[in-house]
């Protein structure tokens, strides 16, 4: 009988999370975070708006502002959900924390990514109790294509190595401990850009989805 060259069936599609303040949501989140949904096969990302971020300014947009802009644009989007416990909590959201209350949640067993970007990876040494996140989740990174990602210490590319998987496999087979590089479309596109251009009454359609671009005007947003 010939040989199947068949791939073992995955264990448990992953779930990732996505924070960030969405002050506001635009194509620089959405696209990158689609392009990686599909091309690792995510079973759900649910983003994760956060009230007080420890490491940059309050939004200007009110929390229920930022919470509905982040629906309007994930709407056409079947596996986009939006978690709102960070947007509930009156102290500063650590990722550590939301990520132990998910794996409480959905147990030991399920897949549990972190989306971030390669900027983040970088810095990651600066957060809140860092050395415990691969404990949690996996790390999945929006790397510039043919960019070489390389920390500043030897400690922190050791630990990079010593983590980073190139088998997409492994982010839905094992419950965490990896860190994948991938190859996602860069958008130069900055919220504080976006805020910019509306105080000087500049479209942005361009940047963000147009529901998201007419809220912000219906709401007389960042003028």
């Amino acid at each position: 009988m010939p040989k199947t060259n068949h791939k073992m069936p995955l264990i448990n599609q992953a779930i990732a999370l996505y924070g960030g303040t969405f002050d506001p949501i635009h194509y620089g989140h959405l696209r990158p975070v689609e392009a990686l949904s599909g091309l690792i096969g995510l079973k759900e990302v649910i983003w994760l708006p956060n009230n007080i971020p420890p490491h940059r300014p309050q939004p200007e947009a009110s929390s229920e502002q930022r919470l509905e802009m982040v629906r309007l644009a994930l709407r056409p989007f079947a596996s986009f959900k939006v978690d709102t416990r960070e947007l509930e909590k009156p102290t500063p959201s650590y990722t550590i924390e939301t990520l132990r209350d998910f794996r409480q949640e959905i147990g030991d067993k399920q897949p549990l990514a972190f989306i971030i970007g390669q900027d983040s990876l970088l810095s990651i040494n600066t957060w809140h109790q860092w050395e415990s996140l691969l404990d949690v989740c996996h790390l999945l990174v929006c790397a510039r294509p043919g960019y070489q990602t390389h920390f500043e210490t030897p400690q922190m590319q050791t630990w990079l190595e010593q983590h980073q998987t190139y088998q997409q496999e492994d982010i839905h087979c094992l419950p965490a401990g990896k860190i994948l590089l991938a190859d996602t479309p860069l958008y130069n596109i900055s919220a504080t850009d976006i805020r910019a251009r509306h105080k000087v009454g500049i479209d942005c359609h361009d940047l963000l989805p147009n529901r998201v671009e007419d809220y912000i005007r219906q709401q007389k947003l960042y003028q």
